[in-house]
Parts: C-alpha cells; structure tokens; sequence
C-alpha cells in the first residue's frame, strides 16, 4: 500500500533540507575520517602489532612474569615468565614429545614432567590452563 503524503508532511520536510542557496560542505574531509578507522581496523584484524604499553602502564595478566614451580620449571624454565609464553612453551614441549592423543587431538597423554605438574595421565586441552595456574605464583 502506498501512503499518502500531505502537503503539511512536505512543508514540514523543507525547512529540515538545507537552503539551495547554502554552500554544500565538504565531503572530503569526512571520507579521509572513515578510511582512516576503516584502515585501523583491517590492520588489527590482519594482526598487525599495536604499540606496546607505555613504561608506566601496569602489564596485564598474561604479561605478568610468574614464578614457576620446580615441577612446571622443568619444561619451561626456572626463571620468572609471563603466563602466555607459559601456555605457548607446554604446547611447544607437547608437540615436540608427540604427547596429544592421535585420535582425539584435544586430549593430552602426560609423560613423566606433565604428570607432576597436571596430577594424572590424561588431561584435555581445556583443564590444561587450571593446572598451569596451580602451578604459576
């Protein structure tokens, strides 16, 4: 169904319209705003490094360097070490030892380091971050 338009309804539509004598404002302007935080966010979702975090910025959790214990030390080191190279250099030690299931590849087969440090034989991906985080101060 097609509506009908009174004239009230179109006087009321001029005077919201910009004069004809005006002069139209420039639109370059505003296109080089939008590219710009067009740009912005293909470089953050191609994965392109943002500025680190200045000097008196506070790291974030995962930045954080913790303390492993002796049992978690023995796969990635002694030395203090932020929680996300933590997660990363289990992962390196469980692909170079081949410890992941062959038929379930979300399951984890512990040897002898990663049964210290999880408390079991088996362990999923998943459950793999709780008993890291026992074992991080």
């Amino acid at each position: 169904m097609a509506t009908k338009t009174t004239k009230k309804a179109e006087t009321k539509a001029e005077p919201d319209a910009a004069p004809k004598d005006a002069p139209k404002a420039k639109a370059a302007p505003k296109a080089a705003a939008k590219d710009d935080g067009k740009d912005e966010g293909k470089d953050a979702a191609k994965g392109k490094k943002v500025a680190a975090p200045k000097s008196g910025d506070k790291p974030n959790a995962l930045q954080k360097p913790l303390q492993p214990t002796p049992e978690l030390g023995a796969i990635v080191g002694d030395k203090p070490i932020p929680r996300g190279e933590v997660v990363s250099k289990v992962w390196d030690y469980i692909r170079k030892h081949s410890l992941q299931n062959p038929e379930n590849k979300r399951e984890i087969l512990a040897d002898e380091n990663l049964k210290k440090v999880f408390g079991k034989d088996k362990a999923t991906m998943f459950e793999m971050n709780k008993y890291l985080a026992q074992h991080l101060k």
